[in-house]
């Protein structure tokens, strides 16, 4: 089958597309855009409370419990 045949089979199709259907069109469009533009606010809100945040990690209780006990030892020595 040639690509102008299977065209030809297509159009017809095409044509068939019934006008009442409902499409989203400039409302759908502008639903989309508020959402979009929200969530760009919230995420640069986000990205404000983050950099505000001062996180300090708890040192490790193994490594803590290591260094205590090699002191330990030292001091014996």
């Amino acid at each position: 089958m040639y690509a102008t045949q299977a065209l030809t089979h297509l159009v017809p199709l095409a044509k068939e597309v019934d006008d009442n259907k409902v499409t989203p069109g400039v409302l759908g469009f502008i639903v989309f855009a508020a959402l979009a533009g929200g969530v760009w606010l919230l995420m640069k809100s986000m990205n404000r409370h983050m950099g505000k945040v001062d996180f300090v990690e708890a040192p490790d209780p193994e490594a803590v419990l290591d260094a205590a006990v090699g002191a330990g030892s030292a001091k014996r020595k």
